[in-house]
C-alpha cells in the first residue's frame, strides 16, 4: 500500500500565505480516468485568482487542489480505459484543479503522449498556454501579414502567442510588458516592438493593431480597444490585471464606424479532441524547434507559495513549474 501522498490545498481564500501542504490518500480512478505519477506541475496566472477568490463569482470554492495541468507516468487506469496508457508519459489537463500533488486523476480523454524528447518540464511549461495562445489567434481570425499586439506578453501565453504570430507571418507584432530586460527577451521570440503597460513607448510602432490578444484586461482595456485598426478584433484570454470597467464597451460604439469587435475566448469552448490534437501539435513544434518553452524557475510542491509570491509580484518571465522533488 503506497504511502499517503503529499499535496498543496486552498483551505480558505486569501493570498499566497493560505497554501498548505497536505497528505491525502492515494487517489483512485474513476470511470474513463487515470491516475498519474507527476514529474511536473503547471503554474498558472488562474491558479493565483483561484487561491485569492477572485473567481469566486464564477463557482471557484476554497478547499480545492490547485492545478490545472500535469505531466508524468500513467500508473493507474479506471474502467474503460485501455490499459495500453500504463507506464506511457503524458501530459494531462486536470480540470479546475486537483494538479498541485504527488499523484494527479485526469480524465483519459485530455491525455497527450509526450514526445520522446520533451521533457515532463516542458510540456507543463507549454501546455495548456500554448493550446489557448494557439486558439485565441485562430479566434482573432488572424492572417498573415497582419499587425498584432500581444498585451501582457512577458506570461505563460504571451510568451506562445508572440511565437506563434513570427511563425504565422504577423507584419508587425508589438508587445506591453514591465521592463526594458523582459522587452529584449521578448524579441529574442519574435516581438518587433516593444512598449509599456499603457501601449506606449516606441516610436515607430504601427498606430494601430489589426488583432490584440489581452492577458491582462483590467482597466486600461478601453484603451487597448482604441487601437484597433479598421475590422480590428481584440480577444481577451485572461483577466490577471482585474476586471474591465463594466461601461468598456462604449469605446467600440464611439468606434462604430472602424467596425471592430471584442471577443472573449476560453478553452471550455473547444472539444476536447480539438484541444488534444492541438496541443500534440505544439509538442511537436517544439520537438522541432519551432516554439520554445520558457521555464522562469522549477520549484517543489512545498514552495508553492514562493511560486505564487513570485507571480502577483510580475517577476515571472514564461512559467514557474511545480515538481515533487525539484533540484
Amino acid at each position: 500500500m503506497e504511502a499517503p501522498m503529499k499535496a498543496v490545498t486552498v483551505p480558505a481564500f486569501g493570498g499566497p500565505e493560505v497554501l498548505t501542504v497536505v497528505e491525502l490518500p492515494d487517489p483512485k480512478p474513476a470511470v474513463g480516468q487515470v491516475v498519474i505519477t507527476t514529474e511536473a506541475i503547471g503554474v498558472g496566472g488562474v491558479d493565483t485568482l483561484l487561491r485569492s477568490g477572485a473567481l469566486a463569482a464564477y463557482g471557484a470554492t476554497p478547499g480545492r487542489v490547485l492545478g490545472q495541468e500535469v505531466a508524468g507516468t500513467v500508473t493507474e487506469v479506471g474502467e474503460d480505459v485501455h490499459t495500453g496508457w500504463i507506464g506511457q508519459r503524458v501530459w494531462a489537463f486536470t480540470g479546475e484543479g486537483g494538479g498541485y500533488t504527488e499523484r494527479a486523476v485526469a480524465s483519459a480523454e485530455t491525455l497527450v503522449p509526450l514526445p520522446q524528447t520533451l521533457s515532463a518540464v516542458d510540456a507543463v511549461t507549454l501546455g495548456s498556454s500554448a493550446m489557448v495562445a494557439h486558439f485565441a489567434l485562430r479566434h482573432a481570425h488572424f492572417a498573415r501579414g497582419e499587425s498584432v499586439l500581444v498585451r501582457g506578453a512577458a506570461g505563460g501565453i504571451g510568451v506562445v502567442a508572440v511565437q506563434l504570430a513570427a511563425g504565422g507571418g504577423a507584419g508587425a507584432i508589438a508587445v506591453t510588458t514591465s521592463s526594458p530586460e523582459r522587452g529584449d527577451r521578448l524579441r529574442e521570440l519574435g516581438a518587433t516592438h516593444v512598449l509599456d503597460r499603457a501601449g506606449r513607448g516606441a516610436e515607430n510602432a504601427p498606430a494601430g493593431y489589426d488583432v490584440i490578444i489581452d492577458i491582462a484586461s483590467g482597466a486600461d482595456l478601453p484603451s487597448f480597444l482604441a487601437m484597433l485598426e479598421p475590422n480590428g478584433r481584440m480577444v481577451a484570454v485572461g483577466v490577471m490585471a482585474g476586471m474591465p470597467p463594466a461601461d468598456f464597451g462604449m469605446e467600440i460604439v464611439k468606434a462604430f464606424r472602424k467596425s471592430t469587435s471584442f471577443a472573449t475566448f476560453s478553452a471550455d469552448t473547444v472539444p476536447t479532441a480539438d484541444r488534444r490534437a492541438a496541443t500534440a501539435e505544439l509538442f511537436a513544434a517544439s520537438v522541432r524547434g519551432d516554439l520554445k518553452a520558457v521555464v522562469h524557475e522549477m520549484l517543489s510542491l512545498e514552495e508553492a507559495v514562493l511560486a505564487h509570491q513570485k507571480i502577483e509580484n510580475g517577476e515571472v518571465f514564461g512559467r514557474i513549474v511545480l515538481t515533487p522533488s525539484a533540484g
